[in-house]
C-alpha cells in the first residue's frame, strides 16, 4: 500500500541544498549542489527505479526536535502519522539460502621425498568434515575463534572427558529404546517392524480352476499364523517350515533365537549389561576370574636411585642441590609420561615436581596448567615460577597476563570453567598440576577438584601434589578409575628438617625459660616434660585454679596483660635463644591485631633493617593515591614492621598482606602473627612456630586441632639449609592441655580425604546442554560413589546350602567389591542367567495353579514374623519371656519346627544370640534311624507355618546345642521348664570320649530332650505361643501391623489346593530358586543401573525446580534462560531471575552494584540502618521476594535448605558500603559505615566485580544492550584506587 508522505517543514539559512544520485547499482555515489526545485523529485535521486531505500532522519533527534521542541507538530489524537514502517516486497527465494556443505576432501600436494620439488595435488578425504565446538565433543573439531581460545564460550562443547567411552556407531544410531533399525529388503511386506514373525499372505499350493467357495475361505483364513503364536516343541504342525507350509524359516546360527535389534542404553554400565545378557550361553567351563585392577601402583623411595642421571642424561631442568629420592623417582615418572600423586610434609620439596613438569611441557612444545586453591596462592606462584622459566601466564577473574604462555597459572574454578566452555587451550595440554589436593575436603569447593579431575580430557597428565594422608592410594585408585590410566604413588613421611615441640609456661622474665620438651626429633612423645610443664603451672596457680591437665580452652582465663607478658617473655627467649624469626598462629583475626599493638615495646630490627623496610614499604604503596597512603591501617602496620612485626590474615588489605609477606621472606618480619590461612601459601618457612592455642572455632562450634592442621601449620618451622631442627612451642597461658589430647593432635592420623561432592544447578545446566554427557555418569565416577561401591558389600547372604542349583553359582562367584565391582555383577548376571535357564519352567497349572499365590503369601508372613521377633528381642517385655528355661519352636536350615530350650542369652545387644538345647533325631553312631540319602526339599506345608505339627523323632530322641539368631526362632511358646540351666548346659557341652561313644551324655540334658519330646508328641495342635500385643507388649505401631497382617496370612493358608499336589514340594522348591535368582539379578541391575546413585533423587529435585523455573524444557533441553545461568559462577538461580525479571533495568549504575553485594559478601547481616535510595530499597525488596519464591519452590520440589535459610544467606549488610564506593567515596570514609576489617571489605568489592561481569555476559547473551552497559559501568565504578590496585607479585 502506499503510505502517506511526511511533510518536512522548510529548510533552514544553513543547510545546504545537497543531493545525492546513486549511478546504478554498483554503490556509486554523485553529490549534487543543484537547489531542488518544488517539483522535483524527493530525496534520494537515482538513475534506476529501484534506487536506495527509504530512509529518515536519526529518530533519535527527530524526536527531540518534533516533539520535544514543537510538541503541536503531532496532534495529541492524529496517531495515524505516528508509526513508521516501509513495505517491502516479499523475496520467497531468500528462505531457500543454506549454508554450503562441508567439503568431505581436500587437495593433498605431492613433494619429492628427496629434493621436496612438487609433483602435484592428489585428492585426500577429510575423516571429520564439519565438526566445531557447537556440535562435537572431539579433539579433531576445527577450532574456535581466536577471542575464545583462551577462555572459551558458554556455548561451546566441552571435550571428552578421559576415561569415559565414547559412543560407538551402533549407539549413536540407536536414539531409543523403543526406535529399531528398520531392514527394507527383508519381509517388510509380511512381518512388520517389533514383531519377530508375521503373515505369510502366500497360498499353500495351487487351486484348481473354478468358483471360490465358502469353505475354501474359511480354509485360507486357517492358515494364518501370527507372531506370538509358539508352536509345541519348537516346531509347528509342518515340522518346522515356515507359516501356511512355505519355505522354511531361516534361523540364526546354532539354532537359537534371533538377536534383538540394539536399543540404547542409558550409561556403558547398562550397555554392557545389555549385551551380557544378549549372548549365548558359554560353554561348561567358566573362564578363570580376572584379577582385580589396580590403578594406583606405590613407589619405592626407600633405596637411593642411583642410576639417576643414567636414565636422565639431560635432564629438562637442574637445580643448585641435589634432588631427594621421592623427588628423583617423581622425575622419573613424569620422563615416561607418567601421571603422578605425591604426597609429603609441607616444606619438603614437592614444588620440584611442579618446576620439571613445566621444564618437560617446554621441551615438547606443550603447555602445562599449574592449580592452585586460593588466588593469592597463584599470584606468588606466578612470581616464583616467572623467575624461573620466564614464559608464565596469570589467569584470574579480573587479570590475565601472557596467556599464549606455555604455563598458565590460574584457581581451579577458572580451570573448571575453561573445561566446560571448551577452550582450545586444553588442546595443548600435558600437564595438569594440582597444588594442595587435600583442599578437596573444604565442604564448599572441594567439589570443584572433582569436577575438574572428571572433565580432563584422556591426553592430560596429572601431578597431584598434597599434605600427607592417610589414603593417598585410595584417593589414586579412585582417580586412575576414572581416568582409566594408572597413576604412581609417591609418600613420604620424612621431613627435610625435624620438628621439636615444646609447651611453654612462661609469663615473665623470671619463668622465660621455662620450655618443656614434648616431642622431640625422632617422634617420641616424652611424658616427662608433660609433667614438668604441669608441675611448673602449679607452682604459679593459686590453689582454688589448680587442675592436673584439665581439659579446659587454653586461652580462657587470661586478660590483655597476662597476654603482653607471656609474648614478651617468649619472644626475649627466644631472641636470646636465636631462634628467631617465628610465626605465631592465632585463630582469630582480632587477637592478632591485639598481640602486635600489645608489642609496643618491642623493637626487633637493627637500624639497617628498619631503613630496608622503610625503603621497601613506601615503594610498595607509592601506586596508591594520598588518601589511601594515610588510612590507619597502612600507617600502623608500617609503624609494626619497622620494628620487625607483622599481621597477616584477611582483615589486612591485600597489598598490605603481599608486603609483610615478602618482607617476611627476606628477613625482615621477625614476628608474624598469622591465621592459619598463612600456612596454605608458598614455601615461607621460620625458625620457629608458636601455637597461640590449640583450639579453634570452626564456624559451628570451637574444637582442639585436627592432626592434619596441626601438621600443616607446624611444618612451617625448620628453614632447609639453615636450620638443624624446627622448633614448635604451644604456649600455656591457662591450664596445661590434657596429655590424651596433645598425643592426638601430635600423633594421630591425618585427615583423611573425603568427598565433597554435591550437585549444583551450574553443574546440571552445563551437562544438559550436551546431549552426549549425563549427569548420571558425572555422579558415578565421583569419589563419594567410589566409596560407596567398594566399601558396601555386594550382596547379603544367597543361599543356606552350596550345594542348592544354584548356590553352586555363589559359591564361585563370592563377595566381589572394589573398583571393578561393575564388571564383577556383570558377570554374575551372565552366571545367574545360565542359572535360571538350567532351572527349568515351574509348572503352575492344574492343582499347582495357586502355588505363585501360596509363594508370596509364605513370603510375606514370614517376613511380618522376622519383623516380630526382632522387635521382640529389642524389647524389655521380649527380652524377659526370653529367658533361660523358656521353650520355643526353631526353625533353622538343620531343623523344622523343633522345640528348643532357651539355656543362655548373650548380652551383645545388636548382635544377641540365643544358646538352646534343639531336639532332634538321634545320631545314627549313637543309635538313632538311618539318614535319608537326600534331605526332603525345604518347601513350607501350613501346618509347618501355624506350628501345629512339631517335629516328634522318629526313633530315640536326640539333643543339638545350637546358637540361635532372632530369626532362627519362629515362635515362643507359654511353656517353661523347671530346669538348672547351668547344668542342662553343662552336660550339652560334655561330649564322650573317642573310646566310649556308647555312653550317654549328661542326666540333665537328657532328661530336658525327653521332657521336650514329651511336649511335642502330646501337642498334636501345636503348643500356645505368647501373643505380641499381649505378653510381648510390643506396643509400636509397625509390630502391631505386623502382627495384624500376619494373623491374616495365617489364616488364608487353609484355603491353598496346591499343597494337596504329590509335585508341591518339588515345584515350590524350584520356584523359591528362581525366586531368589530373580531377586538377585535384579539387585545387580539395580546396583548397575542409575538408581543406586546416592545423589540421584536430589538431582531429579534439582531439574524439577530448573522445569519449574523454565530453565529446562520437558525432554531435558537447555532453554536460554538456562544458558543465562550458565554464565554466573555463585547463585545461577537468583542471578538469573534478577536479570530475566528486569530487577536490575531501573536501577543506576552504582545501585546495581550495591544490590548484588548482597550475593558477592553473603551472610553479612541486614540492611545498614542509614537512609538509602528508594530505588535501591526497593530493589532490596525484590531481592528478598525472589529469594523467598525460589527457596519455597525448592522446598515444594524436596530439597532439604529450609526457605529462611535459603533466604538468610543473601545479607545487606555492606549495600551501604557499596553504593558510596561506587559513587566515588574515598576509601578512608568507609571506615565509619561498617564494622566490617578493610580487607573483608576489599575481598567482597572484589567478588563484587566478578559478579558484575557474570550479568554483564548474561545481558549480551539475552540481548539487553542497555543492562550490559549498566554493568559496564558499575565495574568501571568500582575497579579503583586501593581495592583493586595491582598484585606485587605479578610487577
Amino acid at each position: 500500500m502506499e503510505l502517506e508522505r511526511i511533510a518536512l517543514p522548510p529548510r533552514g539559512p544553513l543547510e545546504l541544498p545537497l543531493a545525492l544520485l546513486e549511478l546504478g547499482c554498483a554503490g556509486r555515489l554523485e553529490l549534487l549542489t543543484r537547489p531542488e526545485g518544488p517539483g522535483g523529485p524527493p530525496l534520494p535521486l537515482s538513475t534506476l527505479p529501484r534506487g536506495l531505500p527509504p530512509f529518515a532522519p536519526p529518530l533519535v533527534a527527530e524526536l527531540e526536535r518534533r516533539f520535544l521542541g514543537s510538541p503541536e507538530w503531532l496532534p495529541p489524537h492524529g496517531h495515524e502519522r505516528a508509526p513508521r514502517r516501509w513495505s517491502r516486497a516479499p523475496e520467497p527465494r531468500a528462505l531457500f539460502v543454506l549454508e554450503p556443505t562441508p567439503p568431505h576432501g581436500a587437495l593433498r600436494a605431492e613433494r619429492d621425498p628427496r629434493s621436496g620439488a612438487l609433483l602435484g595435488f592428489a585428492e585426500a578425504l577429510l575423516d571429520n568434515p564439519g565438526l566445531s565446538a557447537k556440535n562435537s565433543l572431539s579433539l579433531r573439531r576445527a577450532p574456535g575463534p581466536p577471542a575464545q581460545a583462551l577462555r572459551g564460550a558458554a556455548t561451546n562443547y566441552p571435550f571428552w572427558p578421559g576415561g569415559l567411552d565414547e559412543p560407538s556407531l551402533e549407539q549413536i544410531r540407536a536414539h531409543d529404546s523403543q526406535e529399531q533399525d528398520v531392514d527394507f529388503e527383508a519381509d517388510l511386506l509380511t512381518t512388520p517392524p517389533g514383531l519377530k514373525r508375521g503373515v505369510d499372505f502366500q497360498p499353500q499350493g495351487a487351486r484348481a480352476p473354478g468358483p471360490l467357495s465358502l469353505s475354501s475361505l474359511l480354509g485360507a483364513l486357517d492358515t494364518f499364523e501370527l507372531g506370538d503364536e509358539e508352536a509345541a516343541g519348537g516346531a509347528g504342525p509342518t515340522g518346522g517350515a515356515g507359516p501356511a507350509g512355505g519355505p522354511p524359516r531361516p534361523q540364526p546360527p546354532g539354532g537359537g533365537p534371533e538377536e534383538p535389534p540394539l536399543r540404547r542404553a542409558d550409561s556403558l554400565e547398562e550397555l554392557v549389561l545389555q549385551e551380557v545378557l544378549a549372548a549365548p550361553p558359554p560353554p561348561p567351563a567358566a573362564p578363570p576370574e580376572p584379577p582385580e585392577e589396580q590403578w594406583a601402583e606405590p613407589v619405592d623411595i626407600s633405596a637411593p636411585v642411583d642410576d639417576f642421571y643414567k636414565k636422565i642424561p639431560d635432564p629438562a631442568f637442574t637445580w643448585p642441590f641435589e634432588p631427594d629420592p621421592f623427588q628423583k623417582q617423581a622425575i622419573l615418572c613424569l620422563e615416561r609420561g607418567q601421571s603422578v600423586f605425591v604426597a609429603a610434609h609441607t616444606s619438603a620439596g614437592k614444588t620440584v615436581v611442579a618446576e620439571y613438569a613445566i621444564a618437560l611441557a617446554r621441551r615438547h612444545m606443550t603447555r602445562t596448567i599449574y592449580t592452585s586453591p586460593i588466588k593469592a596462592l597463584s599470584n606468588q606462584k606466578f612470581r616464583d615460577f616467572k623467575a624461573t622459566f620466564g614464559d608464565v601466564g596469570l589467569l584470574t577473574g579480573d587479570v590475565q597476563l601472557q596467556p599464549d604462555a606455555s604455563c598458565l597459572i590460574m584457581t581451579t574454578e577458572i580451570l573448571r570453567s575453561m573445561l566446560y566452555n571448551g577452550s582450545d587451550i586444553i588442546r595443548d595440554l600435558e600437564w595438569v598440576i594440582f597444588d594442595e589436593v587435600h583442599y578437596i575436603n573444604d565442604a564448599e569447593r572441594g567439589v570443584v577438584w572433582e569436577e575438574v579431575l572428571i572433565m580432563l580430557p584422556d591426553h592430560v597428565n596429572l601431578i597431584l601434589l598434597s599434605a600427607t594422608v592417610p589414603n593417598t592410594l585410595e584417593f589414586a585408585q579412585w582417580v586412575g578409575r576414572i581416568k582409566r590410566k594408572r597413576l604412581r604413588v609417591i609418600s613420604t613421611r620424612q621431613r627435610p628438617v625435624p620438628l621439636e615441640h615444646f609447651l611453654y609456661t612462661g609469663n615473665s622474665p623470671r619463668t622465660r625459660d621455662q620450655f618443656f620438651l614434648l616431642l622431640d626429633a625422632r617422634g617420641t612423645f616424652c611424658t616427662q616434660g608433660y609433667y614438668a610443664a604441669v608441675e611448673a603451672k602449679k607452682e604459679r596457680t593459686s590453689k582454688h585454679a589448680q587442675s592436673f591437665g584439665a581439659k579446659q580452652p587454653t586461652f580462657g582465663g587470661t586478660g590483655p596483660g597476662q597476654d603482653k607478658g607471656v609474648w614478651l617473655a617468649l619472644l626475649g627467649a627466644l631472641r636470646a635463644r636465636e631462634q628467631l624469626p617465628v610465626v605465631a598462629f592465632t585463630f582469630s583475626r582480632s587477637r592478632c591485631d591485639e598481640h602486635a599493638a600489645a608489642l609496643g615495646s618491642l623493637d626487633l630490627t637493627s637500624s639497617a633493617e628498619k631503613s630496608e623496610v622503610h625503603v621497601f614499604f613506601q615503594k610498595c604503596v607509592a601506586r596508591l593515591k594520598g588518601s589511601d597512603r594515610q588510612l590507619p591501617q597502612v600507617l600502623h602496620l608500617a609503624e609494626l614492621l619497622k620494628r620487625g612485626i607483622g599481621v597477616h590474615h584477611s582483615g589486612v588489605l591485600p597489598i598490605l598482606k603481599e608486603v609483610v609477606e615478602m618482607l617476611f621472606s627476606k628477613g625482615l618480619v621477625k614476628v608474624l602473627f598469622a591465621t592459619e590461612t598463612f600456612a596454605m601459601g608458598v614455601n615461607m618457612p621460620a625458625r620457629t612456630v608458636v601455637f597461640d592455642s590449640i583450639r579453634k572455632h570452626d564456624g559451628t562450634n570451637f574444637r582442639d586441632l585436627l592432626p592434619g592442621e596441626y601438621v600443616q601449620m607446624a611444618g612451617r618451622a625448620g628453614r632447609r639449609g639453615l636450620d638443624a631442627t624446627g622448633t614448635v612451642i604451644i604456649l600455656c597461658k591457662g591450664p596445661v592441655p590434657d596429655m590424651a589430647d596433645l598425643h592426638r593432635m601430635m600423633l594421630g592420623r591425618p585427615t583423611r580425604l573425603e568427598s565433597q561432592f554435591r550437585l549444583t544447578y551450574t553443574m546440571i545446566l552445563n551437562l544438559l546442554r550436551v546431549e552426549a554427557l549425563r549427569v548420571e555418569d558425572m555422579m558415578r565416577r565421583s569419589f563419594s560413589e567410589f566409596h560407596v561401591r567398594r566399601d558396601a558389600p555386594a550382596h547379603e547372604r544367597r543361599v543356606a546350602e552350596p550345594g542348592g542349583g544354584f548356590g553352586a553359582v555363589w559359591g564361585r562367584l563370592g563377595a566381589v567389591s572394589g573398583p571393578d565391582a561393575p564388571q564383577a555383577h556383570e558377570r554374575r548376571v551372565a552366571e545367574l542367567s545360565r542359572a535360571l535357564e538350567a532351572l527349568g519352567e515351574v509348572e503352575t497349572s492344574g492343582p499347582l495353579a495357586d502355588l505363585p499365590q501360596y509363594y508370596r503369601t509364605v513370603r510375606e508372613l514370614r517376613q511380618a514374623r522376622a519383623l516380630l521377633q526382632r522387635r521382640a528381642v529389642e524389647s524389655v517385655a521380649g527380652l524377659k519371656a526370653l529367658a533361660p528355661g523358656r521353650v520355643v519352636v526353631v526353625n533353622t536350615p538343620a531343623h523344622r519346627n523343633a522345640l528348643g530350650l532357651i539355656l543362655q542369652v548373650s548380652s551383645d545387644g545388636p548382635n544377641r544370640t540365643f544358646t538352646a538345647l534343639v531336639l532332634c533325631e538321634k545320631p545314627p553312631e549313637e543309635g538313632g534311624p538311618p539318614a535319608p540319602g537326600s534331605p526332603p526339599p525345604d518347601a513350607p506345608y501350613p501346618e509347618d507355618l501355624l506350628h501345629t505339627k512339631l517335629f516328634v523323632p522318629e526313633g530315640p530322641c536326640g539333643h543339638a546345642l545350637e546358637k540361635l539368631l532372632p530369626g532362627d526362632i519362629a515362635a515362643i511358646t507359654a511353656r517353661t521348664l523347671r530346669l538348672n540351666p547351668e547344668r542342662v548346659l553343662a552336660d550339652a557341652r560334655r561330649r564322650p570320649a573317642p573310646r566310649s561313644r556308647k555312653e550317654e551324655a549328661g542326666a540333665e540334658a537328657s532328661a530336658a530332650a525327653q521332657e521336650l519330646a514329651r511336649l511335642a508328641g502330646g501337642a498334636p495342635g501345636g503348643l500356645p505361643c505368647l501373643e505380641p500385643a499381649g505378653a510381648l507388649q510390643l506396643r509400636d505401631p509397625e509390630a502391631v501391623e505386623a502382627a495384624a497382617r500376619a494373623r491374616d496370612l495365617a489364616a488364608t493358608l487353609a484355603s491353598f489346593q496346591c499343597v494337596r499336589s504329590p509335585r508341591f514340594a518339588q515345584q515350590f522348591a524350584r520356584l523359591a530358586a528362581r525366586q531368589e535368582l530373580l531377586e538377585q539379578v535384579e539387585q545387580l541391575r539395580f546396583l548397575l543401573s542409575d538408581q543406586s546413585l546416592l545423589l540421584l533423587p536430589e538431582y531429579h529435585q534439582r531439574v524439577e525446580v530448573l522445569r519449574a523455573l523454565g530453565y529446562v524444557d520437558g525432554a531435558g533441553a537447555v532453554r536460554l534462560p538456562g544458558r543465562v545461568a550458565c554464565e554466573m559462577s555463585c547463585q545461577e538461580l537468583l542471578l538469573t531471575e534478577l536479570v530475566l525479571g528486569n530487577v536490575l533495568t531501573a536501577l543506576r549504575p552504582e545501585e546495581s552494584a550495591a544490590l548484588l553485594s548482597c550475593i558477592a559478601c553473603p551472610g553479612r547481616g541486614g540492611p545498614p540502618p542509614g537512609p538509602l535510595p528508594p530505588a535501591l530499597q526497593q530493589g532490596m525488596a525484590q531481592v528478598r521476594a525472589v529469594a523467598e519464591r525460589l527457596g519455597r519452590l525448592q522446598r515444594d520440589c524436596g530439597l532439604a535448605q529450609s526457605v529462611d535459610d535459603f533466604v538468610e544467606q543473601f545479607g545487606f549488610g555492606l549495600v551501604e558500603v557499596v553504593y558510596e564506593w561506587a559513587r566515588g567515596t574515598p576509601f578512608a570514609e568507609l571506615a565509619r559505615l561498617t564494622a566490617a576489617q578493610e580487607g573483608v571489605v576489599v575481598r567482597c568489592i572484589q567478588r563484587l566485580e566478578e559478579t558484575c561481569r557474570d550479568v554483564r555476559k548474561a545481558a549480551q547473551l539475552v540481548g539487553e544492550p542497555a543492562l550490559r552497559a549498566k554493568m559496564e559501568a558499575a565495574s568501571a565504578m568500582i575497579k579503583r584506587d586501593i581495592v583493586f590496585a595491582a598484585s606485587l607479585y605479578t610487577q
